[in-house]
This record gives C-alpha cells, structure tokens and sequence, in this order.
C-alpha cells in the first residue's frame, strides 16, 4: 500500500503501448460512425492544408500578398477553396470530431494515436494558418537576439527596417512582448536564422508540444481512472488546438504540455517538481499560473500527507526565483512591465471577446466597460468559491481548475481562437461531463470565430 495518497489520482494505472493488451484490442474494429469520425477529420485537414497556400481566407492578413518560402509542402497544389469551401471542411471537421468522441469507446488506441500523428503531420507542412502570432515571435526574438531592443519595453516598430516587419500584424506592431521570459529568452537563439526557418520550428515546437501533450494526458488520465483513449482523443484530435494551435504554430501548446507534465508528475506525488513545471509554464504565458492554487488547494485539503501543500509552494518558490532571475539578466526591469502590457491587450478585445460580442449584437457597445467589470468581479468571486471548495474537499482540483477557465475565457476581454486549447487537457482530465461537453461546445466557438 502506498505511505500517502497520490494529488487528485486513483490506483488504476497502465503503459503507454500501442499493442499492449486490453478491452479495446480485443474489439479489433472500431464502429462505423468511429472509422468515419477519424476519416472525416482527416479529410478535412487534408482540404485545408492542400488548400491554404492559396485560400486567402486561412491566410494571416500580412500573408496575403505573397507566400514567398512559406508556401509550405503543398504551395504548389493551387487549391482555392473559398468562403464556402472553408465553411464546409470547418463544419465537418467539427462534426467529425463529435462523432469520433462520441464513439471513442470503439476506437482502438492505435487508430486514435495514429490519426493524430497524421493530423499533425498534415497542418505542420502547410503555410501559418489564420493568425500572425507567430511573426510576433520572431519579431520579439530579433528585437533582442539581433538588434539588443529590450521587446518587453518596445514593439516590432521599432526594427521596421527588418524583412520581417510587415509579416507583424497590423495591431501588434507596436505592443510589446506579451510572453513570459523563458518563451522570450527561447526565442533569441532563432533570430539569426531565415523566416521561413524560424515559422516552420515555431509550427515544429507546437506539434512536438502537441505530441508530449498526448502522451501526458494518456497517463495522467490512467492515474485518474479515466478511459486515456477518449482523454486523448478529446485533446489530441481538437481541431482548435490542431488548426489553430499547431497550423498557427502557437505557443500556447508549449505552455500546456508543461502544464500538463506539472499536472501529471503532482499525480505521481513529486509535489516539487509538480509546482516548480507549474511555474515553468508560467514563464511561457502568464495564463498557466492559474492552475496552481487549486493544486495547492487540493494538497492542503487531503487528510495524510499534509507536507505536499508545502512541497508545491517551495518547488513553485524555487522555480520562480529561477525564471526571476533570467528574467532581471536577460531583460532587465523589462519584464515588470508585462501585466501592465497584458491589461491593455484585454481591454481593447471589444467585440472581439463572449460579452463584447453579445453587447455589439443588442446595439449595447457603451455598456462595455461596466459590464467587463462586472464580469471580472464575478470571476474572482467565482474563483474564491471553487478554490474553497477544492480545500474542503467538495471538488475535485482538476474539476475545479476547468470550470475556473470556462470562466476565464468567457469573461476576457479579448479571446482568440486558440485560447479555447487552456480549457481542452482539464476537462480531457476530468470525470465531469458538463466541462467535457463545455469543451467541445466552446471547440465549436473556436471554429466559427475565422
């Protein structure tokens, strides 16, 4: 028997194989309706990957005009497949992937991780997809690599003079860095290279973080009792996180699959380590700190083994001295200017975000302000109540941290796409079936917000 009770995890447990023994294999086959799930999304990456070098809709404004080495693998198919065409493939992708989760229990393992590998492979070779986030990046990265610009203090104006400028979008150009310091300091080492290079590793980066993220959840879920083929099913063949995410090349899938890694190895009784990756997310966006109080939360509520809420808080204490501290080296003050950087990033969402939507719809824009305030009161109000209830041992942590993002992200300011993906690994990690159908309802959100 086990000395302590592992955070949040249960005694069911397995490998990572894809021919080890089990229900699933023995079923053989899957159903219909999985095969088609599978097929559906595959034929629908596959039409939008084909397509997007010459669809200007799946393009990033400042790609319009010319593609030049960032075609991609398939540049040269000349597919154009329109508003109407995109509609279509993002609908069926969308259905697909319900119908897929729906009949996951017929899937086998190796069906579901090899239709991921292939979804992947096919957004990672195509062009950037919908967003120039990732033009931010090497901006940032030759603002300090090349030219000595601290880009906590300054925006990508200030190199107009670089070829990569007029790849920025248009309304980041003069924002600063919105990213922690390991993800900044993790971009200089690729200034010196070409655009093409850095786009295709920062896509790169995403599907490996995508992959490790699979891997995480399959044995986080097995720790938790949850069925991994439908946990990862739910994460890795996400069309937000493999659309948006990976085709993107976006750097929220770095920080997750370091949440998650934190999320798993607290599940292993490494508290430590648990809050020191929590805080290493962090230091890739500031969005990942908010998983730790409820782990805290959950270590202080257990009956044994106390000391685990002290352990999280001094590997979280370590790691963030740690990351402080290349933070002062490498930009000196520059980084204290960041949530300053980030409150002026979600006030000017507008419609842009849930409310702001809402509001502009009724003919009520002049009520944004006081509405986004009250949203924020009532998230931190909410947050109050699901930590409480994870200390008092009402709520599971994991549960609780998915419900604090559903309202996170329906009350920001500003909310993309790709922001959807925080929520997608904490319900696939979650006996709770609301957060699960909230997942793939915001999934749906997340599709149609081209």
């Amino acid at each position: 028997m086990r000395a302590r009770e592992p955070l949040g995890a249960t005694h069911h447990s397995g490998a990572f194989e894809l021919g080890a023994p089990g229900h699933r294999a023995a079923r053989g086959i899957s159903t219909p309706a999985a095969w088609a799930g599978l097929a559906g999304l595959l034929i629908a990456a596959l039409l939008i990957s084909l397509s997007a070098a010459h669809t200007q809709l799946l393009l990033p404004q400042s790609l319009r005009q010319s593609l030049g080495g960032l075609a991609g693998a398939f540049g040269h198919v000349g597919l154009d497949i329109g508003l109407p065409g995109l509609i279509a493939a993002m609908v069926l992708m969308f259905l697909s992937y319900a119908v897929a989760l729906r009949a996951a229990r017929y899937l086998s393992r190796r069906a579901v991780l090899v239709s991921i590998a292939a979804l992947n492979a096919l957004v990672l070779v195509a062009p950037p997809l919908l967003s120039t986030d990732l033009f931010s990046y090497v901006a940032y990265g030759r603002m300090g690599g090349t030219y000595g610009i601290n880009p906590y203090l300054y925006g990508p104006n200030f190199i107009s003079f670089d070829p990569l400028y007029h790849l920025v979008g248009l309304q980041w150009q003069h924002t600063p860095t919105a990213y922690g310091p390991l993800f900044t300091a993790l971009s200089y080492p690729l200034a010196g290279f070409n655009i093409a290079t850095n786009v295709f590793a920062y896509k790169g980066i995403a599907a490996l973080s995508l992959l490790a993220m699979v891997v995480l959840v399959w044995h986080a879920a097995q720790l938790r009792g949850i069925d991994p083929v439908k946990a990862v099913a739910l994460v890795g063949l996400n069309p937000v996180i493999v659309i948006y995410g990976v085709g993107g090349g976006h750097n929220d899938l770095l920080m997750l699959a370091l949440l998650v890694a934190g999320i798993y190895v607290l599940l292993r009784q490494r508290e430590g380590t648990g809050g020191a990756m929590i805080i290493a997310a962090t230091a890739i966006k500031l969005t990942a700190g908010m998983l730790l109080p409820f782990a805290i939360a959950a270590s202080a509520g257990r009956r044994v083994a106390t000391s685990g809420r002290a352990r999280i808080v001094g590997g979280a204490a370590i790691a963030a001295a740690a990351f402080g501290l290349l933070g002062l080296v490498m930009f000196g003050s520059g980084t204290f200017h960041l949530l300053g950087t980030l409150s002026s990033i979600q006030g000017e969402g507008g419609i842009h975000s849930i409310p702001g939507f809402i509001l502009n719809a009724l003919g009520l824009k002049q009520l944004d302000a006081p509405v986004g305030a009250l949203l924020r009161i009532g998230y931190a109000i909410s947050l109050m109540w699901l930590m409480w209830r994870v200390w008092i041992g009402e709520l599971d942590w994991i549960t609780a941290a998915g419900w604090a993002t559903v309202g996170l992200l329906v009350s920001a300011g500003l909310l993309m796409p790709w922001y959807i993906a925080w929520l997608i690994p904490l319900a696939a990690l979650s006996s709770d079936r609301r957060l699960w159908v909230t997942a793939i309802g915001l999934t749906s959100l997340g599709l149609t917000s081209l």
